[in-house]
């Protein structure tokens, strides 16, 4: 079982610790592209209408101003920079030794910046969304589809995928359908169903948590995928197509 994520928009920088080390991320044959984006940000970042380019507030200043200096910020392993709704619900910091090294061996983040990574690479914290276009790369989602398609095929081979990614991030890569189920969470009240946004991530997280600590076997099938989920939650499985993976729909009671 493989569960891709994104990433959180905001991010805990390491206190202190070595840069980054390129060749000790996984998949480094993204490395040339992840180089490329690191230098296009780091120039965009260091505009006078930095925030505006890359679509933050003035808040996120001193992200922004982080970002000039990648290079050089220290590095914490990725389940340690990402937080937010989605990882506080996760809780890798509450888990088991075996849990733990579960999760670092299922967990997959797609990023806009190091394309995808495991959940044990250490990273800087740094400010980008997969909706931002940059000089000389473009469009994000649209730079590493291609380049993940091709470093991710190994590693997706015989797994069942629990893509619990944003939309924004799924644009970024496309996993087989068959072998692929992506989360979705509604509320429902009055027999009438509503798309979620913040409850959505608190529930992919809460979600692969559940699969990752539950006891018993690993689901290995959409409808395995089900069983475990509806241990803990109303859920329905949407049969895919040769185009389109699988879809588990979460329903929570409005």
């Amino acid at each position: 079982m493989l569960i891709p994520l994104p990433p959180s928009e905001g991010k805990t920088p390491a206190a202190k610790g070595p840069a980054i080390d390129w060749e000790a991320l996984s998949f480094p044959e993204l490395n040339p592209y992840r180089a490329k984006v690191l230098d296009a940000l780091g120039t965009v970042s260091a505009h006078e209408d930095a925030l505006a380019l890359l679509g933050v507030g003035a808040s996120l200043r001193d992200d922004v101003e982080r970002n000039t200096r990648l290079h050089a910020e220290p590095a914490a392993p990725a389940h340690q920079v990402y937080s937010g709704v989605l990882y506080d619900a996760l809780g890798f910091g509450t888990m088991t030794p075996t849990q733990r090294r579960k999760a670092t061996e299922s967990i997959l983040v797609v990023s806009a910046l190091w394309g995808a990574i495991g959940f044990g690479d250490h990273v800087p914290a740094y400010r980008l969304s997969m909706g931002t276009a940059l000089p000389d790369v473009g469009r994000l989602a649209s730079y590493w589809k291609p380049q993940l398609t091709a470093a991710l095929a190994g590693r997706t081979e015989g797994e069942l995928l629990v893509d619990c990614r944003s939309s924004t991030y799924a644009a970024a890569w496309a996993p087989p359908p068959a072998q692929t189920v992506s989360v979705n969470v509604f509320t429902e009240a009055n027999g009438k169903r509503t798309v979620v946004s913040h409850f959505a991530k608190h529930t992919r997280g809460e979600l692969a948590r559940h699969l990752l600590t539950r006891r018993g076997k690993t689901p290995a099938t959409p409808v395995q995928l089900l069983k475990a989920t509806q241990e803990a939650w109303t859920a329905e499985l949407v049969e895919g197509t040769a185009r389109k993976p699988h879809a588990l729909n979460i329903i929570l009671r409005g």
